[in-house]
């Protein structure tokens, strides 16, 4: 029996990867993942490591074996991960895992934004299989924002379109080190867990933590959807991922990202990440000073959890 994470070399899976480090020994665990290049650290780390692609069904089938308990990482490719994600469900339930415990948004059934409803289907799918499951519903990350403010202190603003809306995001940390304790931990199965940040924040606070911490100007521009849809194309980005961005910020402004559940902190044993702290990281890194846009300071969402 081993520890599984799908999506190891990923930068969610990665943090995955430390935290279950820190309880098991290495030869416990195994990563999944696309290239074996990418995980050379990993397997040089005594970790098992395992080549399956998401979209090529036969490669899963080396992916599980029976007993195994499996963090199943959802894809990253939006439009694409209902078939990939049954295929990844399928491999597990012919293997026989253990435990599938499986990525997917807060809110669960109760999402009605764009992100959510691939999450939903391979929700009903794990339902459908009969395997033993957990569905950890994670929230926004932290870096989602934080990650590369460069934009926002050249251009003085955060650019969104969600209002006064408020998100109960943590960081990707956060989050990895609640799948390590599902993965070790025991009484999990069947469960859903609606999981977000202690404390939920509004895009004038963000503004006005940046700003705090930089010593810089920076404010926050609500936009409409429409010009927040005219202003993304300006600056490249595809039509599609506008949309979506553009999507989440209505549901961040419709409340359904700013639940404070509290599950989190109680799996992870401790409270969760404040935003200022990713910031600070943020502020401290070449990120704060690089050169690269990041859709004129609009976040561009991982959700929740995305393979590398």
């Amino acid at each position: 029996m081993s520890l599984v994470v799908t999506g190891a070399t990923g930068r969610f899976g990665r943090h995955v990867i430390e935290a279950l480090s820190a309880r098991v020994p290495a030869e416990g665990i195994a990563a999944v993942v696309r290239d074996r290049a990418r995980a050379a650290d990993l397997r040089a780390r005594g970790i098992d490591v395992r080549l399956a692609d998401y979209d090529r069904p036969d490669t899963l089938k080396g992916a599980f074996a029976a007993g195994d308990r499996v963090l199943f990482v959802s894809g990253n490719e939006a439009g694409r991960r209902v078939p990939q994600h049954r295929a990844v469900v399928e491999a597990a339930r012919h293997a026989g895992v253990a435990l599938l415990a499986y990525t997917g948004v807060l809110g669960g059934p109760k999402a009605d934004f764009l992100l959510a409803a691939e999450h939903k289907a391979t929700e009903q799918a794990i339902l459908e299989s009969s395997l033993p499951y957990v569905f950890l519903r994670n929230g926004w990350y932290h870096e989602n924002y934080t990650e590369n403010l460069a934009p926002v202190l050249r251009q003085g603003y955060v650019m969104a379109s969600a209002g006064n809306g408020r998100v109960a995001s943590a960081a990707r940390a956060d989050y990895a080190a609640a799948a390590a304790a599902v993965l070790t931990g025991e009484g999990h199965e069947e469960r859903a867990y609606e999981l977000s940040g202690d404390t939920a924040w509004s895009f004038p606070e963000f503004a006005a933590e940046v700003a705090r911490q930089s010593g810089r100007e920076v404010g926050y521009r609500d936009l409409s959807p429409q010009e927040h849809l005219r202003m993304l194309a300006e600056h490249g980005v595809p039509e599609q991922m506008s949309e979506v961005l553009v999507d989440v910020d209505g549901a961040v402004k419709r409340g359904l990202l700013s639940a404070t559940t509290g599950e989190l902190a109680q799996l992870i044993g401790r409270p969760t990440t404040p935003l200022s702290a990713a910031v600070a990281a943020s502020l401290d890194g070449p990120a704060a000073t690089g050169s690269t846009p990041s859709r004129h300071g609009s976040p561009e969402p991982e959700v929740p959890a995305a393979r590398g």
